[in-house]
């Protein structure tokens, strides 16, 4: 595990929550005059929607200005330049749209040159870039050309070889409409995210690259993966005291579980309008567990107890790894339905994995579909961070609530661990409840890291990977919760 410098880190995330502050107070003091417009643009604007429905006017052919008498166009070099000019991305483009790609380039510097989360984080930031820029067009939506009656829509879209569909405008009522334009590539791709196909998907890779054997062999380090999530509910009342709605809550909160395709999920599920700022503030702050965990870990501990030896854990049968995911799918999905497609996924995954007879199937999940829907996941999520919805105070909550949330996180499973040792014999060194959070593996990774500093001789990780995986489990349980109670 590269080492990650505290003040860099630090230095880095205070420069982007400075920018998103200072655009965000620029966004508010030019709200209200952004939002006024005039009658005529209204009006131009109403001609576009449902212009495909007006009868046809007689058109009356004049000779054009700037023709000569033959009636072709008159060549002005000047004017050539400057219809060049303003067609130009650099003249149509706002300010939201360059401070959204300075952002995005602050975010790529952290991946590439800070290791970041870089798998997730670097495509989410080139998607930003991508979707701010200017007449780029890769996100817009498709236009469709609206009709009031079906055989106007029909007479119009047989000629080109269209179909008509039906619709609703903005005042409820259904009409016909023929598509026009195709959206951009990107418009597409998300549908995947809209749907809620690509983090299940990521799911199963990570199911096949997980181990269960040392939660199997300890089960009691599943309490301390439960614990941990309670970074999630805390913020889940954070986020509700400081006004937002109870789905947006559910949404922000999940960013406590470490986990950021249980976020991405849920957050299209619930708050899809606050998505870019969840995931860019869920892969950030994974990325600096090793920043934020081990003070917290040293502050709740004494030396003696980071000093606890644990002992080896028992093996676990090949029965064992095939009978778990299969029971975990099935309890799971019974008791909370809602959280069928995460868990069912994650565990379809390990069961390729310990099957041992799909072992073409295991490689597939771990390596060419998830790098693949990685790709696509990051891609479509940072595409949808516009300026107008991320440039804004919600976005800079939800970066003080994400801290928060991995604050509390850490704490609840290193404090449980405290209190299990109260009723056990054999001690549990808490810094392993740390590891609770899902951050898998970097925040087990941890856990090893501080303890060996305190005892060379000590080595957690296999104990740590534990608490570990049930936090995997824990925030797809959470998320499964908060969706049953506001989806």
């Amino acid at each position: 595990m590269k080492k990650i410098s505290v003040m860099r880190a630090f230095v880095c995330m205070l420069v982007l929550f400075t920018l998103v502050t200072v655009f965000a107070i620029a966004e508010n003091s030019g709200a209200t005059a952004g939002a006024t417009t005039s009658p005529e643009a209204e009006s131009a604007q109403g001609e576009a929607v449902i212009g495909g429905a007006d009868a046809p006017t007689d058109i009356v052919v004049t000779k054009a200005e700037g023709t000569n008498a033959d009636g072709d166009p008159e060549v002005s070099i000047l004017d050539g330049l400057k219809s060049i000019a303003e067609s130009t991305a650099f003249a149509n483009g706002e300010w939201r749209q360059y401070a959204m790609i300075a952002v995005a380039c602050l975010l790529l510097y952290l991946a590439i040159g800070k290791q970041f989360e870089p798998l997730l984080l670097l495509p989410i930031a080139f998607g930003m870039l991508l979707a701010n820029l200017p007449l780029g067009g890769l996100m817009d939506d498709p236009v469709y050309k609206v009709f009031a009656t079906a055989a106007e829509a029909q007479a119009y879209a047989q000629p080109l070889g269209k179909t008509v569909e039906l619709g609703v405008n903005a005042s409820g009522e259904t009409v016909y409409q023929v598509l026009s334009a195709n959206g951009g590539l990107l418009y597409y791709l998300y549908k995947g995210v809209k749907l809620g196909i690509y983090p299940p998907l990521i799911f199963m890779g990570v199911g096949a690259m997980t181990d269960f054997g040392p939660l199997i062999a300890n089960p009691k380090s599943l309490l301390l993966g439960a614990a941990a999530q309670l970074g999630i509910f805390i913020t889940f009342i954070g986020a509700k005291l400081l006004g937002f709605t109870a789905n947006e809550a559910g949404a922000i909160g999940i960013i406590g579980g470490a986990d950021g395709p249980t976020a991405i999920y849920v957050a299209t599920k619930l708050a899809p309008h606050l998505l870019g700022a969840i995931a860019v503030a869920a892969y950030s702050y994974m990325a600096l567990v090793p920043v934020i965990q081990p003070p917290i870990m040293k502050a709740l501990t004494t030396k003696a107890e980071r000093q606890i030896v644990m002992k080896q854990l028992r093996p676990v049968s090949k029965r064992q790894l095939v009978l778990f995911p299969i029971i975990v799918t099935i309890v799971v999905s019974l008791i909370l339905p809602s959280a069928a497609s995460l868990v069912g996924m994650l565990m379809l995954g390990n069961l390729v994995r310990v099957s041992g007879v799909t072992e073409r199937l295991s490689k597939t999940a771990q390596n060419e579909l998830c790098n693949i829907v990685t790709i696509f996941l990051g891609l479509t999520v940072g595409a949808t961070t516009k300026g107008s919805t991320f440039l804004t105070f919600e976005t800079i909550k939800i970066v003080v609530l994400g801290v928060i949330a991995f604050g509390f996180g850490t704490a609840g499973g290193v404090l449980l661990a405290k209190f299990m040792n109260l009723f056990l014999k054999e001690k549990i060194n808490p810094l392993i409840g740390s590891a609770g959070v899902s951050a898998v593996p970097m925040a087990a990774r941890v856990s090893q890291k501080v303890g060996q500093k305190e005892n060379p001789a000590n080595f957690l990780l296999m104990h740590a990977m534990g608490p570990n995986v049930a936090g995997v489990i824990g925030s797809a349980v959470a998320a499964g919760v908060f969706i049953a109670l506001f989806g």
